[in-house]
């Protein structure tokens, strides 16, 4: 989903500082680097912030995000239940936003999503955060989509969507408490690869679920892109 290359978000808050004045050991900034190509594959496949961007588009996009939502929070709540502290610690509970993607879809008068991708088991910590990079990144791109449908005339009657932009103006500090669980888990001595791997993991799963082709080189292999983007290497949805 694009915003085109200029785009600023604002305001400056570290709400999308991820690692651009640290070195390249810090994890965010590997997440950011190292997911690169599969944020882009998920933002150039759905092009939610085209001006042309139909009801029907949409409606699909939402359903196929709704399932991807639906498995990924399924996976990170049989990991909440056995490591309690380390889901309080990153507050998985008020993370949670299937249910926005049920009701947005409801707005617009389709249904909840029937499919659902397949995605590992989430068996600890580290792969728990990588996949919740992806999922509360998407929050910072989303403050631009959102601001973007609501421009557009024909979806005015379904109201102010709300799975794309779910904290409002606590949007920066929802994605600083994140960066600052992540950091303080690997300087603890979590596993840094294996944190990122669940990110490129997840992140090439929804990528595939949205209908974005694989690379004919390495699986999801980094390109150069000319299209904009929401949020530097974040991602998308």
């Amino acid at each position: 989903m694009t915003a085109g290359e200029n785009a600023t978000p604002a305001p400056r808050d570290d709400a999308s500082d991820d690692g651009d004045r640290v070195d390249d050991r810090d994890v965010l900034r590997r997440l950011r680097t190292e997911t690169a190509a599969e944020h882009q594959a998920v933002e150039d496949t759905l092009d939610l912030l085209d001006a042309d961007l139909t009801r029907e588009r949409l409606v699909q996009a939402l359903t196929r995000m709704h399932g991807f939502w639906l498995a990924a929070e399924a996976g990170l709540d049989t990991w909440a239940a056995g490591h309690p502290a380390d889901a309080a610690q990153v507050d998985w509970a008020g993370r949670r936003r299937s249910h926005l993607f049920a009701a947005d879809l409801a707005s617009l008068g389709a249904p909840a999503a029937a499919e659902r991708p397949q995605l590992p088991g989430v068996t600890d910590t580290d792969e728990a955060l990588g996949r919740l990079y992806v999922l509360e990144g998407s929050s910072l791109g989303g403050v631009f989509i959102d601001r973007h449908l609501a421009t557009l005339p024909h979806l005015a009657d379904a109201g102010r969507l709300s799975c794309f932009s779910p904290y409002g103006e606590e949007t920066g500090a929802r994605w600083h408490a994140f960066r600052t669980v992540t950091r303080a888990r690997v300087a603890g001595g979590g596993d840094a690869d294996r944190l990122v791997a669940a990110a490129r993991e997840t992140f090439g799963t929804l990528a595939r679920w949205c209908g974005a082709a694989a690379s004919e080189r390495a699986p999801w292999a980094l390109t150069s892109s000319h299209r904009g983007h929401t949020r530097g290497n974040e991602v998308v949805a």
